[in-house]
């Protein structure tokens, strides 16, 4: 059992010229393989179908937007972690996200990169929800939405390029997991 709930409602949500204001995060942690630290994210199964999403739901009026992508990593797919920063602002048109405010469907998802420093045993949505931890090849073959994938490859890589201290032992890119070869240099 859960001790901790899920949000639910709409009646805090934010919204801004039309859009529904979304906070998320692409969760993210070092794994040793082979003498090398490579780069594994945290996706989630989708309570609407196939496909693998990222953490992200409705940044509500009483929470800045690092801490309801917090708060969404938590309830959907039971990680605690760090803000390490911002990875970019993406839009999307929801096909289930409309209402008086936004009746097009019109979102504006805010992205963090997330280090993970827990995994929790229970969590609000483990009943809906299932975790993979994936290399970037993998997610981009999984990835349920387009904007999502922009957000790794266009905000996640490139955040994770300039900041890794070493970053001549990383390697980035869309067919190609994140490497660094050095698993003692410090990385954060």
């Amino acid at each position: 059992m859960c001790d901790l709930v899920a949000r639910t409602g709409r009646h805090q949500q934010r919204y801004e010229d039309g859009c529904r204001l979304i906070a998320g995060c692409i969760p993210f942690k070092y794994k040793d393989s082979d003498g090398k630290k490579t780069v594994e994210v945290l996706m989630i199964s989708s309570q609407s179908g196939p496909g693998l999403l990222f953490p992200k739901g409705g940044w509500e009026n009483d929470e800045k937007v690092e801490e309801a992508a917090v708060r969404e990593a938590i309830e959907e797919a039971g990680v605690r972690g760090k803000i390490m920063g911002s990875i970019g602002d993406y839009n999307f048109k929801s096909k289930t996200l409309r209402d008086e405010f936004s009746p097009e469907g019109h979102c504006k998802a805010t992205m963090f990169a997330l280090l993970v420093e827990e995994e929790l045993c229970s969590w609000p949505e483990q009943s809906t929800r299932q975790r993979s931890w994936l290399t970037i090849p993998q997610v981009t073959e999984q990835c349920r939405h387009a904007w999502m994938l922009d957000a790794l490859d266009q905000g996640f890589a490139k955040w994770l390029a300039d900041n890794v201290y070493d970053s001549d032992n990383i390697e980035v890119g869309s067919d190609a997991a994140i490497h660094a070869a050095d698993s003692s240099s410090p990385h954060l």
